[in-house]
């Protein structure tokens, strides 16, 4: 999510936000040199080492995240003399709040986290004086929304090499309640990161629509989230469209769409394992579709070409089901003698009596 709570570092006439965490931030306006940790991140060190002695004295040390804990390499630069530290994000999309470590010894002096966008202007102001301002302001820029974080999760599951995760959901800055103990004045929010934030918002769209079809089952709630999870909207950390479905399942979690589904599968995605590049194999997946848009309806099937050489995919082609009735549609693979190896990733999508679209899967095959 692209938003946070942070100060300002004004330096040469321009101003980037800072994201703050659980370090500690100025108390009035601090001014004082920009000195860049040299390193191989575009020109940026990560400080995972100790710094030379008094090579950072009074000034505002930009570094590098990666590699080490946020503590590890904030302490190095308080020990070298640091008044402050910026540290730069590795990942697209916002910065975020840094979390320490645990250890004892934590560093005291203000730390803060800039975005990956801004490496370069600040690589540049190596050297110019800048000023860390003590207010702070909510920061929101939709350009930062949808980024897939770094550390999220990847698929696909060992050794049957099934599609995984099935759906994402914000985990990175995202405000969140915390206990009272843990505050001054309580109610308390903070941001927080991870699959921890992610997993509160599917619960609360499988609490939805629990409410909405309470005779659901659970297959019936899940696959109302995965299949209609928005697409073409992620980012991959690096930047670009994420669109390996071992990245990002079916989509972002989206619940209005999953209230209005119409036509749910089980499974909720078509993973044909590990097939030997010379074997040359046709194997076929059975597929559960039932009719849940209120009325009789033909629906069409297809899946999209395969992003590696040698393998194919084909469906059934319709089928025509009444309200609350369900059949079974079968997806093929072919795999020809020395298909290339690696992931072979396509799209399932299945259409009503108008060509709209209205449920989509991910189907995976993985030569080896």
């Amino acid at each position: 999510v692209g938003h946070f709570v942070g100060a300002t570092l004004t330096t040469g006439g321009n101003s980037y936000a800072l994201a703050i965490g659980d370090f500690a931030v100025v108390s009035s306006d601090l001014t004082a040199p920009i000195d860049i940790v040299p390193g191989s991140f575009f020109g940026l060190g990560n400080a995972c080492a100790a710094l030379p002695a008094g090579s950072l004295t009074g000034e505002i040390a930009v570094l590098a995240r990666g590699t080490c804990s946020f503590s590890t390499k904030i302490r190095n630069a308080q020990n070298a003399g640091a008044s402050a530290v910026v540290v730069v994000n590795n990942v697209a999309g916002a910065p975020i709040a840094m979390g320490q470590d645990g250890t004892a010894n934590q560093p005291t002096i203000p730390a803060y986290q800039a975005g990956l966008s801004d490496r370069a202007a600040l690589v540049a102001a190596d050297g110019s004086s800048g000023t860390i301002s003590a207010a702070l302001q909510y920061v929101f820029n939709a350009a930062w929304n949808n980024f897939m974080a770094g550390f999220s999760s990847q698929g696909p599951t060992d050794v049957d090499f099934r599609v995984k995760p099935d759906v994402v959901a914000p985990g990175v800055n995202v405000l969140s309640s915390i206990p009272h103990q843990f505050c001054d004045a309580p109610p308390c929010f903070a941001f927080f990161q991870g699959t921890s934030m992610a997993t509160p918002h599917l619960a609360g769209t499988a609490a939805v629509l629990i409410g909405a079809h309470p005779t659901w089952d659970a297959w019936q709630i899940r696959s109302a989230i995965v299949q209609n999870a928005d697409q073409g909207v992620l980012q991959k950390s690096s930047g670009g469209p994420a669109t390996d479905p071992n990245l990002i399942g079916s989509g972002l979690d989206d619940v209005d769409a999953a209230l209005n589904a119409q036509l749910l599968f089980n499974p909720v995605s078509v993973s044909f394992g590990a097939v030997p590049s010379g074997s040359g194999q046709t194997l076929s997946y059975p597929v559960w579709v039932q009719n849940v848009s209120g009325t009789s309806q033909t629906f069409t099937f297809s899946v999209s070409a395969s992003t590696g050489t040698g393998v194919a995919y084909s469906v059934t082609p319709s089928l025509t089901l009444a309200n609350g009735a369900g059949d079974w549609i079968w997806v093929t693979m072919s795999a020809e003698k020395g298909s290339s190896t690696g992931d072979h990733n396509a799209k399932l999508r299945a259409f009503d009596g108008s060509a709209a679209e209205v449920a989509h899967a991910a189907v995976y095959t993985l030569v080896k």
